[in-house]
């Protein structure tokens, strides 16, 4: 337990039942064991570890508990995204002092629970204009990254236009072949996506819908996942 002015003891954790990539909430006691209030810049988090407790991610969402003097204490629900892929792993819970210490490394105790994290789960679904058609491996590989833990997941666009029809300069950075790509700085054409997630919809590219990676929600571009456009007759692009 601490004894200096920032201090923090938890309760027990409950057994929560996290999917990969998904958020959930856990409640869990607190108490401030330091010298002076919490002052702002406080946040409950966590940190996953391996079996080892070697950390997997340690920057967990922050929480902000309630400003508690010392020696008071609260229940507070503990937002927390379960890590990708699934798996087993350690929970481990923690406070930090933004931009200065993590409470454990000033002498609070680190909480630890081990945790089978489960395969996200829900429906896909996206939005395919009518000469656009999900190839099986665009549905192979959307749903193998959903199960892992990706809310979000976008894939490259084979161009069928024939001779008249060549593929537009904008869909260069969708060219099917190239494996996931974390990070990808074009728009998400046509991505696959959970049930509860918003997308900010963007301008078309080469006549298809277009959004904005999410902020929050864990995303990938996968390349091996291909949609056929066939822009013929007069289903054609804008």
């Amino acid at each position: 337990m601490s004894r200096g002015p920032l201090g923090i003891r938890f309760g027990p954790i409950p057994a929560p039942t996290p999917e990969a990539g998904a958020l959930a909430q856990i409640q869990v006691d607190v108490e401030n064991t330091g010298s002076v209030r919490w002052p702002d810049g406080v946040f409950l988090s966590y940190h996953w570890l391996d079996s080892r407790d070697n950390p997997i991610v340690w920057d967990g969402v922050r929480t902000t508990p309630p400003r508690l003097a010392p020696g008071e204490q609260a229940t507070v629900e503990l937002g927390v995204r379960g890590p990708i892929p699934p798996g087993p792993y350690r929970l481990a819970l923690d406070a930090v002092a933004e931009n200065r210490a993590w409470l454990s490394e000033l002498g609070s105790e680190m909480p630890r629970i081990d945790v089978q994290v489960a395969a996200r789960t829900g429906e896909p679904s996206a939005t395919l204009p009518p000469w656009v058609e999900a190839t099986p491996s665009w549905v192979e590989h959307t749903r193998a990254a959903h199960a892992e833990g990706y809310a979000v997941v976008a894939g490259s666009v084979d161009w069928d236009g024939g001779a008249m029809r060549r593929r537009p300069r904008a869909l260069e950075p969708y060219v099917p072949g190239t494996g996931r790509v974390p990070g990808f700085g074009a728009p998400l054409v046509c991505p696959s996506v959970l049930p509860g997630v918003e997308l900010e919809p963007l301008a078309d590219v080469a006549g298809l819908p277009a959004f904005a990676a999410p902020q929050v929600e864990p995303w990938i571009y996968d390349g091996r996942a291909v949609l056929r456009a066939r822009p013929r007759s007069d289903r054609r692009p804008t």
